[in-house]
C-alpha cells in the first residue's frame, strides 16, 4: 500500500511540474509576459542608418528606434535595443534573446517560413551604388567587376537572384556592415555596393560627392518587423500602433524627421 502511495506522489508532483512547465511556456509567448517583463528587446545592426546605428554620441538613434520607441510607449512598456550579428539575426530571435528584429528587415518568402511579421510599413529598393565618375552605367556593366554586399543582407539576396549578373561578376566581398563596403568602395577596393536605397541615400547625403547611384536595381521591396510565430500576440500589439500611428500622423512626423520629406 505504502508502494501504491509512493507512486502516485510521485506521479502527481511530476504532473504537476509539467503542468507548471506548460504553463510558464505558454505565458512566455503571450502579451501578458511582455508587460510582466515591462520591455520588449529589440535586435539590431547598429550600423545600419538611417534606420538604427549609433550616433555622434555613442547612443543608438535612427528611424526604427524612433518608431520601437512609440509602439513601446503605446503598449505600455518600455524598450530595450541590443546590436546583434546580422547575419544570425533570426537565429537570435529564435533563441531568445531577442524579442522582435526592427531594423530595415525586408519582408521575404525564405524569411516568413522561420518568423512571423508585422504589417510593412516601408517601401524600400535594392540599389547599385558605384564611386563618381565610375565606369559602370548599368548591371551590364559590372562583369568582370567586384561587388560589395552586407553578408546575410536582402541585398544580398537580391542580387543572387539574379543568376546572370552573378556569374559574369569577378567575385562577391561580403561584409559585417555596409560602413565597411562603402569605404571598400571609396578606395577602389571593390567597384560597387549593393545597398537598401534608404540607406545608401543616407550615406550620400553625408558625402554626396563621393557616390552616384546607378538607374538599374535589383527589385522593390518592404520593411516588417519580424518576431517568433508563437508570439502570434504581440505581434498584433505591434500591428495596431503602427495602424494608430499611421492614422493619427505620427508616422509621418517620424518620417519627415529621418527623410526630410515624403
Amino acid at each position: 500500500m505504502k508502494k501504491i502511495s509512493c507512486i502516485l506522489s510521485v506521479t502527481l508532483i511530476l504532473s504537476t511540474l509539467l503542468l507548471g512547465c506548460g504553463s510558464t511556456k505558454e505565458k512566455v509567448n503571450s502579451m501578458e509576459a511582455i508587460k510582466e517583463k515591462g520591455k520588449f528587446v529589440v535586435g539590431l545592426d547598429d550600423s545600419f542608418p538611417p534606420m538604427g546605428f549609433r550616433d555622434d554620441n555613442g547612443e543608438i538613434a535612427g528611424f526604427d528606434i524612433d518608431l520601437a520607441k512609440e509602439v513601446a510607449k503605446r503598449i505600455g512598456v518600455k524598450v530595450e535595443f541590443k546590436s546583434v550579428d546580422w547575419d544570425g539575426v533570426v537565429l537570435s530571435l529564435k533563441n531568445k534573446d531577442i524579442d522582435v528584429i526592427w531594423n530595415g528587415l525586408t519582408i521575404t518568402d525564405e524569411r516568413k517560413e522561420k518568423i512571423g511579421f508585422s504589417k510593412a510599413y516601408l517601401k524600400n529598393r535594392q540599389i547599385i551604388m558605384v564611386n563618381k565618375n565610375s565606369v559602370i552605367e548599368s548591371k551590364m556593366d559590372l562583369s568582370k567587376k567586384s561587388i560589395g554586399v552586407q553578408m546575410g543582407s536582402s541585398s544580398e539576396e537580391a542580387l543572387n537572384s539574379e543568376k546572370d549578373v552573378v556569374s559574369s561578376l569577378k567575385d562577391v566581398k561580403k561584409y559585417s556592415n555596409n560602413t565597411e563596403a562603402l569605404l571598400d568602395l571609396k578606395a577602389g577596393r571593390i567597384d560597387a555596393v549593393v545597398i537598401d536605397e534608404v540607406v545608401g541615400r543616407y550615406y550620400m547625403t553625408k558625402k554626396p560627392l563621393t557616390y552616384e547611384v546607378l538607374e538599374d536595381n535589383f527589385g522593390e521591396e518592404e520593411y516588417g518587423v519580424g518576431y517568433r510565430k508563437e508570439d502570434k500576440e504581440f505581434g498584433e500589439a505591434i500591428d495596431k500602433a503602427l495602424d494608430e500611428m499611421k492614422k493619427d500622423g505620427t508616422m509621418d512626423e517620424i518620417y519627415k524627421r529621418w527623410f526630410k520629406e515624403k
